[in-house]
């Protein structure tokens, strides 16, 4: 059954062909379900591939379909690969954009660009799939790019406004900026290997990587996800990209590129072993972006704007996973990520639906009794992403906290505060959005209502994920076994519970070729090592710190609201600051986009148009010039020719008489 893998991306590209060259001859009523029905077949399909891996003695499938670039000592094929890691993606990335295409359907009925809409989200998971079923890089490049491409076509999707095509534009070139690091490393690969297939490299990684050159590929690559995944200091697109549709924010948030570059440094995990000091600048940035851009969720009264920084947090959160070490952590919360921040975003899509289209969450408010399936599923999915449990992001969120105590109490520390002021602006959009008096004009309010079934119910599917999607995360302190973790063990070839060197483990379990929990069979690791008390104390401030965050956003949005008007009265600088995210944008646009539009002038004028453009006209000049003498010369007069012939030998003679006589 494994062999068919490659079906799981040809699904969505068949919707794509179909929908982007008959889609607007076709029944509107065909298209949604074209495209849904493509991607619910990968998704069918993915899950059907997830049970047969499980009959896998090693869980790893791999097979070639053909050869791509065949040059010298260099062999690249189209190929596809299937193991714990990639199986999970797929199921994630296929499933959710499942639900967020049906969700479409309802939500962009009335778009002019219905079809055009579906082509690009057919060719959006297309190249996802590609992206995390590749066994390659070269192929996981291509999907790299298609996703930006993409990102590029659905963020501009409305290009009749400047906002939309210009926030395209700037993913589009933020994530250039990136990729370019991401290149770097692919061509040190193939310098240092000779091949970019995944197993060749990591199975030869520790024999020929040196710990520097590991190190210098590990943090190129990981250039290449700070652009992708939206971390300090090239995050900048991702807020921008909310002029797109809401379901596209909810694709690009939840199932797909963001969540590239994380896969991307869990795919590497070998390389990152060797390279701690790389290892050490992912988790650093991971810690920094995880609290940066909570801080800024403080002020925004965007609602989708809110959940966009919230993204950026999260995204911190798993890179300072998968950067201590704790990499099925960080795909851990990758996944519960998705179904609460899909939820979140389809949320927020519902409430601009009964708005409509209003974004500002202060003229909201009062929706809770008027939408009450999206005000539910809206808080189940709050709780999830703030941390309370038993909801998913609890788990997840709790694991990377549990490893970055253990790793660096720093980080841990930036972490637990990230995580409380998650909650607090988490709970101040709730609050705002719909508890109080509703705020919106009169016209708006008598168009108040809850969204259709075809958007509900995507949404209630969510937030049943939302709600037990962590429990397969169970750790062992809270007498779990943690399914997840072990079934990654297979795919992520280390553990911080096996103990001794990074560089050690990974001979050990690369030489073994068998999984954490096989080890465990021959007393190689423990299968349950003993719980730590400190553990249950994390648990405890975790879960204090969210109840924290809930208790002041209550406070200062629902008991007592003056307050907040007395703060921003009292700090106005600090909240003007916050609120125009640290001005951030405006240093950008003076630092790199006016000196870039300085170079591009200078270029223009001096060099195109002085230089270049005054040498060719130059010689033209000259040239018209002497043909112009010339032709003075050759007017066709005979009167002149005789003229010129007198004058000539007047000149002549006379050369000579002045030669005879004086010389």
């Amino acid at each position: 059954m494994l062999e068919f893998v490659w079906l799981i991306p040809l699904f969505p590209a068949i919707g794509f062909v179909i929908n982007g060259l008959f889609g607007r001859r076709l029944n509107r009523k065909a298209v949604g379900p074209i495209a849904c029905t493509a991607i619910g077949l990968s998704a069918a399909l993915s899950s059907v591939l997830f049970f047969a891996l499980l009959k896998q003695p090693d869980r790893f499938f791999e097979k070639d379909i053909f050869t791509w670039i065949l040059s010298g000592q260099l062999s690249v094929a189209v190929g596809y690969q299937v193991d714990a890691l990639s199986i999970v993606m797929a199921l994630v990335v296929s499933w959710v954009s499942f639900f967020i295409h049906v969700y479409s359907i309802g939500y962009m009925h009335e778009d002019p660009g219905y079809p055009r809409y579906f082509t690009y989200l057919n060719l959006f998971v297309f190249m996802m799939l590609n992206l995390v079923l590749a066994n390659g890089f070269l192929l996981m490049f291509v999907g790299w790019e298609g996703v930006g491409l993409c990102s590029y076509l659905l963020i501009g999707f409305w290009f009749e406004k400047d906002s939309a095509s210009n926030a395209g534009k700037k993913a589009f070139v933020v994530n250039r900026v990136g990729d370019f690091g991401f290149l770097l490393g692919i061509f040190l690969l193939v310098v240092h290997f000779g091949t970019l297939n995944f197993s060749q490299v990591f199975d030869r990684a520790p024999e020929i990587l040196t710990t520097s050159t590991a190190t210098t590929i590990a943090v190129l690559l990981f250039v290449g996800a700070v652009g992708k995944s939206a971390q300090l200091p090239l995050y900048v697109w991702l807020p921008d990209a909310m002029e797109g549709p809401t379901p596209v924010s909810s694709l690009i948030h939840a199932a797909t590129m963001v969540t590239a570059g994380v896969y991307m440094v869990a795919r590497c995990h070998v390389i990152y072993q060797m390279a701690p000091l790389a290892m050490a600048i992912v988790a650093t940035i991971g810690a920094l972006t995880a609290i940066y851009a909570a801080s800024i969720g403080f002020a925004q009264n965007d609602i989708k704007k809110v959940l966009a920084y919230s993204t950026i947090s999260q995204l911190g959160y798993m890179f300072l996973g998968v950067g201590v070490g704790a990499y099925s952590a960080g795909i851990f919360h990758l996944m519960t990520h998705a179904f609460f921040k899909g939820l979140l975003f389809l949320g927020a899509g519902s409430v601009m639906h009964a708005m409509s289209g209003e974004l500002d969450m202060r003229k909201m408010g009062g929706l809770r009794k008027l939408t009450p399936i999206t005000f539910w599923t809206f808080l189940i999915a709050t709780l999830a992403i703030s941390g309370f449990p038993p909801f998913s992001g609890f788990f997840s969120k709790d694991e990377i906290l549990w490893q970055a105590f253990q790793q660096n109490r720093l980080l841990w520390a930036i972490g637990f505060v990230a995580a409380g002021m998650t909650s607090f602006y988490m709970f101040r959009a709730v609050f705002m959005t719909f508890f109080g008096e509703c705020r919106a004009p009169q016209e708006v309010k008598k168009h108040i209502h809850e969204s259709p079934r075809i958007m509900t119910v995507p949404l209630m599917i969510l937030a049943a994920l939302s709600i037990a999607g962590g429990w397969i995360g169970i750790p062992h302190a809270l007498k779990g076994a943690n399914r997840f973790h072990e079934f990654l063990s297979t795919a992520i070839r280390t553990s911080p519970e096996t103990g001794g060197s990074a560089a050690a483990k990974i001979h050990l379990l690369l030489a073994s070729n068998q999984s954490t929990a096989e080890l465990a069979k021959h007393g190689l690791v423990s299968a349950h090592p003993p719980v730590d008390p400190t553990e249950y104390t994390l648990m405890a401030l975790s879960v204090g710190i969210a109840l924290v965050g809930l208790a002041v956003a209550y406070l200062l949005y629902m008991a007592k609201p003056v307050l907040v008007e007395r703060f921003v009265a009292s700090w106005q600088r600090l909240y003007r600051l916050v609120l125009n995210k640290y001005y951030v944008d405006e240093i950008y646009e003076v630092l790199f986009i006016d000196s870039l539009k300085g170079l591009g002038r200078g270029l223009w004028k001096g060099v195109d148009t002085f230089l270049i453009d005054g040498a060719v006209n130059g010689v033209a000049y000259v040239i018209r010039i002497l043909s112009d003498l010339m032709r003075r010369l050759q007017n066709g007069l005979v009167q002149s020719y005789a003229l010129s012939m007198v004058v000539g030998g007047v000149v002549v003679m006379g050369y000579y008489v002045i030669r005879v006589i004086f010389f």
